[in-house]
């Protein structure tokens, strides 16, 4: 694939609004995300080069092969990587794929060196430029049986120092002024669940990594609402490959079916 200037890609898009007729980008600062009507029409876009990639398939027995290297904090690596995986593996499987699980902060630093070649990371953590792909609700949580939550100062389980779940905690309880403390600090999510579920100190994670060993608290408990967390895709400057194009495929659609699965009541 040729290199294609900044101006010509937005000459394109341009053209492409004006045939749909509508927006299809919405651009905040240096990240951009899709409008609903970019949403669709990506649906069918990616039929189109499915529909392309199966017919050349027909004549050629060409599987992607090599090393991609995706990384992601280990709690989006346990939430979400398991089904975006099983699939690309399933459709590569002469592909190598190494996984490398740190801090948002950490990886986006990676991306930058080259060191990892696609990133799915959590949106304030020193990233440059980045795709967003979804936005989930921070959720304050505890263990259901125990009562960290009630005392003073309240004890607090946190990630590294630079972590933004971290910040919003601090951040929104000091506007609130409720004294806290650091109780635990992990770099790892397991510490962080550990710490809850013995009841040591209550946390805040994104709202798909309430476990069932956990309850979550809200205004209604004395806990003021935080702010959405929103998930990035990063890519390393100028890498390339069919490999890469079709794992950003894959995180992008898993996450447009998992906004259409049905919510519990």
């Amino acid at each position: 694939r040729g290199l294609r200037s900044q101006s010509a890609v937005s000459m394109q898009v341009k053209r492409l609004e004006d045939t749909v007729g509508r927006p299809l980008f919405a651009r905040e600062g240096r990240n951009v995300s899709l409008t609903p009507a970019g949403e669709t029409l990506l649906v069918h876009a990616r039929r189109i080069l499915r529909a392309h990639r199966e017919a050349i398939a027909e004549f050629s027995e060409r599987e992607l092969a090599g090393e991609v290297t995706i990384g992601t904090p280990d709690d989006y690596a346990s939430t979400y990587l398991p089904s975006i995986l099983s699939l690309f593996t399933e459709a590569n499987p002469k592909l190598t794929l190494n996984v490398v699980c740190e801090p948002s902060m950490t990886l986006s630093q990676r991306i930058r060196e080259g060191s990892v070649d696609i990133a799915l990371t959590t949106r304030g953590n020193g990233e440059v430029g980045g795709t967003i792909v979804h936005a989930e609700p921070l959720m304050w949580m505890g263990s259901r049986h125990h009562c960290a939550h009630e005392r003073d100062p309240l004890p607090l389980a946190v990630f590294g120092e630079h972590c933004c779940f971290r910040t919003a905690m601090l951040r929104t309880l000091a506007e609130q002024g409720r004294e806290a403390r650091i109780a635990v600090a992990s770099v790892s999510i397991a510490g962080i669940y550990a710490a809850m579920e013995a009841g040591l100190a209550i946390s805040c994670l994104a709202s798909s990594n309430l476990t069932a060993n956990l309850r979550s608290f809200g205004p209604a408990d004395g806990f003021p609402d935080l702010p959405d967390v929103q998930l990035l895709i990063q890519r390393a400057a100028g890498r390339r490959s069919l490999a890469l194009d079709e794992l950003e495929e894959r995180i992008v659609e898993h996450f447009r079916r998992w906004r259409r699965l049905p919510q519990a009541a």
